[in-house]
């Protein structure tokens, strides 16, 4: 919904702005961020821990670390959406901004 909300209403506008929040490179950097700063409760670390290691297929564009990383915050945020939506909600509000601010792994997400 936060990107429906900014109304943007040139197709590629909304693709570009999408990326930067659904790349495993960002999502990478917003878990890598959370653990950083002891946002995570030890339940949502083992969350992240059990997606990550869970083995897949990979992507040609990203390496594996990052590949991972990026499953497991979408494992811990699918879990707690099913199981703490109140928690999920306050974790994706801490990602938007995280993005939305600008700096992550060394690219500017303007």
């Amino acid at each position: 919904m936060h990107l429906v909300n900014q109304d943007l209403t040139k197709v590629n506008a909304l693709h570009k702005k999408a990326i930067k929040f659904t790349s495993a490179v960002a999502q990478a950097s917003i878990i890598d961020e959370m653990m950083s700063k002891n946002l995570l409760t030890q339940e949502e670390i083992e969350l992240f821990k059990r997606g990550r290691n869970v083995s897949g297929p990979g992507r040609k564009n990203v390496d594996a670390k990052t590949y991972h990383h990026a499953t497991g915050f979408e494992s811990m945020i699918g879990y707690l959406s099913m199981h703490q939506k109140d928690r999920a909600n306050e974790l994706i509000d801490l990602a938007i901004n995280y993005i939305e601010k600008g700096d992550f792994n060394g690219k500017n997400s303007e």
